[in-house]
């Protein structure tokens, strides 16, 4: 591919966050590259935007596979400009009930995948001394509660490495920051479980994309790590 177009990877693409995303960083002018681990969607997603997205399925727990689809990313579209770690598991149960393989997964797909993926980009982002990470966070992140001791763990975790992976990137040119969402993200999923909400309830995932989009517009000299994310009304 040319040179001439960046490129935005996607981990963690479906309904919600991960389209708005897509779609934002595509009207932008970006190559987007759509990973998640299975391809009906995602393949839809290329339909509707044309030929400057590609999708890969990839199991973002899985770091060897994580680490061949970037590499198949550099080769067919070119190193990204831009990462969006959007991938998560939100697994709910207490301590006690939660299942150990569960809660391992999720911290595999939050973490892990964080972890793997930024190793596969950051050289090249270091080497043209440019770049970004945005992931998507969570309110979890900064705080358990009894029926999220796998997902606010795993968030947590996530949070603590963006947080790591910002100060040892920032001065070379990377900016990582983090979204922390605080609400109920608008996706049928979530239309269908809370269907006596009103629209104004939940967060539009084209505001969040928008919100990704601008901190990678962000002046060096007034970067931000930490953004939050909610609703005029949520009770915060």
């Amino acid at each position: 591919m040319s040179d001439h177009f960046p490129v935005c990877a996607i981990n963690g693409v479906g309904p919600g966050n991960g389209a708005a995303f897509a779609r934002r960083f595509a009207a932008a002018g970006y190559r987007v590259a759509l990973i998640a681990r299975t391809s009906e969607f995602s393949e839809s997603l290329v339909n509707e935007i044309g030929d400057q997205a590609r999708a890969y399925t990839c199991d973002l727990a899985d770091p060897d596979a994580v680490t061949a689809t970037y590499a198949r990313i550099r080769e067919e579209l070119g190193p990204p400009d831009v990462m969006l770690h959007n991938a998560g598991a939100g697994i709910w149960g207490d301590f006690e009930s939660v299942d150990p393989a569960v809660f391992e997964q999720s911290w595999r797909v939050n973490t892990l995948g964080l972890l793997t993926a930024a190793r596969a980009i950051a050289p090249d982002m270091r080497e043209k001394g440019h770049g970004s990470i945005i992931v998507t966070g969570a309110t979890a992140s900064r705080r358990g509660g009894a029926k999220t001791a796998a997902f606010a763990s795993a968030k947590g975790a996530q949070r603590n490495l963006t947080e790591s992976l910002a100060k040892q990137l920032w001065p070379q040119g990377i900016h990582v920051s983090l979204i922390v969402v605080d609400g109920v993200v608008d996706a049928p999923q979530a239309r269908e479980r809370l269907a006596d909400k009103p629209d104004d309830f939940f967060l539009d995932p084209n505001d969040i994309a928008e919100t990704a989009h601008w901190l990678t517009s962000q002046p060096r000299s007034a970067w931000s790590f930490e953004v939050e994310a909610r609703p005029f009304g949520e009770n915060w």
